[in-house]
């Protein structure tokens, strides 16, 4: 059936959730959305701040110590010194992020185990072998004179990519045996595993004690600082390096990520909870809202869980419970997304009144070889203003019920103003059945209470080529010359063009008025919308008849190319527009133009050595000049793209004319190597008053942009529009708001008048 999409909707989202939950499953196994986790953490970290126990006090070798006291390294004699003066002031233990392998002076060294002794609290560190990663590696200790006379522990961690430290060793491997880290050392935790444990990176560090090791050797500390504390002595000085980046805080000293470690674990015992629950939960949620009904449902089922995983992990780091939600979140946010995007997609393929698809539904369907029947009710209009505004849809379904007698599973597409379409094989002999069609609708429909009378005429188009909007306007000419003449149904033949006098001169009298300078070319000014400058100007052709007068574009060109007669034409217009670029670039102002080009005349190898003769001829730069493709239903074949391919090749800028309408659909897009979009004016001039047409747009320009490519906004009728269009990024606009179709004098003055207020 030709309502296919409707069909298989409920594929859709079972494609777009497999997709989306492998992506999340490859996101989660390979880290990919790691840099997000980090961000989302630290975001939870400043949500829930707390205080320093207060019971670690931070001794830093600062650039107050290194003033004071001499340059470093310092002799081994004042870290003696400095163990002494901690011990006598009361510090519970003594922890150096310091390594101690290089000995000193025989004296030294010997006054410094002493000390170690003597106070009999110091932790010295252990480190790893530079450029190793891994729990498992042996580590390096302090000289043997030292570490006889203190406890040993380790301050080997792996950092990412920022220097940043998000998880620390429980343990190290040392000797044959296990010494703890620092931090478990310094929270007094007996962790003997292998394992890393997350830090929780809420704490304050302006309330961690910390007191400059010089004052702590004059004496200038008071001992109250000290008695009963935890101490840690470090490097903190630029000078000394040893600085790491910190998460949500930037680089501070080493021995700062020490501390964190140690306060997560005299808070508790960290859990890492790590991804997959959070994205199995996710992948059930976002399952189970893709095949509800209603857009609200769905809607709030996958708000509440996006809620869920970005308010859901405060409490449990809280509670130091730490859960990844990056794979989740992907899998939720893209889920949703994809949900809207269908959402709105199918509103623009679906009737509001009725929910049967609508005639652009209709004109997406690729069956080519069906006859297309239309029904005008020619009273609709004068029924629906004489009925309350809910009683359409009764009406709307009655008219339904009546076309689909017969034949129960026939997709009916529902236009505005009481037209209805649907197709036919060909080759049945459908004549019979619109005779009894007819007869039907002779009987009066009851709405509301009242009966009805409807008056309606059929028009038919047999299946060919030609695109469906044109197959469609045909048919419905057809049911209209019906309903002039008094026939039931009419069958619309596009070769009886050929027999009316004006249509059958009209191509041999255009390449005459080309000749005679009947056919001339306007041009309507596009505005960049960053500069608010006209920098450009589509170039269109126009035809004053000295007898009829200006003969609509629509009618010459759409005859020019039904019967491949639009070369010339083209020519002519380009021609005139590159000429026309030229002389205005010539004057120092930078000028684009753009120039429909035929689908048909992708099929012209000539044309591309013809276009670069003009180019030639007139010295215009390529990328000044933009080919808008119309007629985008032709594009199928290999040997199209290979053109439009040379053609950028060329530098030309190519354009998709009348995005969003017909056959300029994603599909083509995708295919199509263009540099514009120009998203068609029935969806811009309603867009301050219909919500589905602003989003369109609004979507169009951000796929537009990440894929990028330039927009263009055509059929800009008011400053509302105009200025909605900048809030939302387009890059140019062009409409009446701006200027209307003109000769190139009123052009050339337009540019003239704007460049001298821009200098004035």
């Amino acid at each position: 059936m030709p309502w296919r999409k409707k069909d298989t909707s409920q594929r859709s989202p079972i494609k777009l959730l497999v997709w989306t939950a492998l992506a999340g499953l490859i996101i989660g196994l390979f880290g990919i959305g790691q840099l997000l986790e980090d961000q989302l953490r630290n975001i939870r970290n400043g949500l829930h701040m707390h205080k320093a126990s207060g019971d670690i006090v931070f001794v830093a070798i600062d650039d107050k110590a290194l003033r004071e006291m001499g340059q470093w390294p310092w002799p081994h004699a004042r870290d003696a010194l400095l163990i002494d003066k901690l011990t006598e002031a009361g510090a519970k233990s003594i922890f150096f992020d310091i390594m101690f392998e290089t000995p000193g002076s025989q004296n030294d060294d010997r006054l410094f185990a002493e000390s170690l002794q003597k106070s009999d609290r110091v932790t010295l560190a252990a480190r790893g072998p530079l450029g190793e990663r891994g729990n498992e590696i042996e580590l390096i200790g302090p000289l043997p004179i030292l570490s006889a006379h203190a406890r040993l522990a380790t301050i080997r961690w792996d950092y990412n990519y920022q220097n940043a430290i998000w998880t620390l060793p429980s343990s190290g491997k040392y000797r044959g045996g296990r010494v703890p880290s620092f931090a478990a050392a310094l929270a007094g935790k007996n962790m003997p595993s292998a394992d890393e444990f997350p830090v929780d990176y809420s704490v304050d560090f302006n309330t961690v004690p910390r007191v400059s090791a010089a004052d702590i050797l004059t004496e200038r500390a008071g001992s109250a600082a000290l008695r009963g504390k935890t101490v840690i002595i470090g490097a903190d000085s630029a000078v000394l390096g040893d600085r790491f980046f910190v998460p949500g805080v930037g680089r501070m000293a080493g021995a700062y990520v020490h501390i964190a470690g140690a306060e997560t674990l005299k808070a508790g015992t960290p859990v890492q909870a790590g991804w997959l629950g959070a994205l199995l939960v996710a992948i059930a949620v976002a399952g189970f809202a893709s095949f509800r009904g209603m857009w609200r449902q769905q809607s709030f089922a996958l708000g509440a869980l996006t809620l869920l995983l970005a308010a859901g992990p405060i409490p449990l780091e809280a509670n130091l419970v730490f859960v990844d939600i990056a794979p989740a979140l992907l899998v939720t946010l893209t889920v949703w997304a994809g949900l809207l995007w269908r959402r709105y997609k199918n509103d623009g393929l679906t009737n509001s009144v009725s929910g049967l698809p609508n005639l652009t539904a209709l004109k997406a369907f690729t069956g080519r070889d069906q006859a297309l029947i239309a029904i005008r009710v020619l009273n609709y209009a004068e029924i629906v203003a004489s009925l309350p505004a809910e009683c359409e849809r009764t009406l709307v379904e009655q008219i339904v019920g009546r076309l689909t007698v017969g034949s129960p599973g026939k997709v009916t597409y529902h236009g505005d103003g009481g037209i209805f379409a649907w197709f036919e094989e060909a080759r049945l002999p459908f004549g019979n059945h619109i005779d009894a069609l007819h007869a039907l609708f002779r009987t009066p429909v009851k709405v509301n209470g009242q009966a009805i009378d409807l008056s309606a005429t059929f028009g038919v188009e047999i299946g060919n080529g030609r695109s469906l909007a044109n197959r469609l306007a045909s048919a419905l000419v057809a049911a209209e010359e019906a309903a002039h003449d008094g026939l039931k149904w009419k069958i619309h033949d596009p070769e009886k063009l050929n027999d009316a006098s004006w249509k059958l001169s009209l191509l041999s009298r255009l390449d005459q008025a080309i000749d005679e300078g009947e056919v001339w070319v306007a041009y309507q000014p596009k505005l960049d919308l960053k500069t608010n400058k006209v920098i450009g100007a589509e170039a269109l052709a126009r035809w004053t008849h000295p007898e009829k007068g200006p003969i609509a574009a629509s009618e010459f060109v759409a005859a020019a190319e039904q019967h491949d007669r639009i070369g010339k034409l083209t020519d002519f217009v380009l021609d005139q527009s590159i000429a026309a670029a030229a002389s205005i670039n010539a004057k120092g102002i930078e000028f684009h133009i753009a120039v429909n080009l035929s689908a048909r005349l992708l099929g012209d190898r000539s044309f591309e050595n013809r276009l670069a003769e003009l180019l030639l001829k007139h010295r215009l730069e390529p990328q000044l000049l933009t080919l808008e493709l119309t007629e985008t239903s032709a594009l199928g074949s290999t040997d199209a793209l290979k053109m439009l391919s040379e053609l950028r090749d060329m530098g030309v800028e190519i354009s998709i004319d009348d995005y969003g309408t017909g056959l300029s659909t994603l599909e083509y897009l995708k295919k199509v190597p263009a540099n514009e979009l120009k998203i068609d004016q029935s969806f811009v001039r309603n867009m301050i008053e219909n919500r589905g047409d602003r989003v369109m747009v609004q979507s169009t320009i951000a796929l537009a942009h990440s894929l990028g490519r330039t927009v263009v906004a055509e059929g800009v009728e008011n400053r509302q529009v105009l200025e909605a269009l900048v809030e939302m990024k387009c890059d140019i606009a062009q409409g009446f708001v701006i200027g209307r179709p003109m000769s190139l004098d009123s052009l050339v003055r337009r540019l003239s008048t704007d460049r001298k207020r821009s200098v004035a």
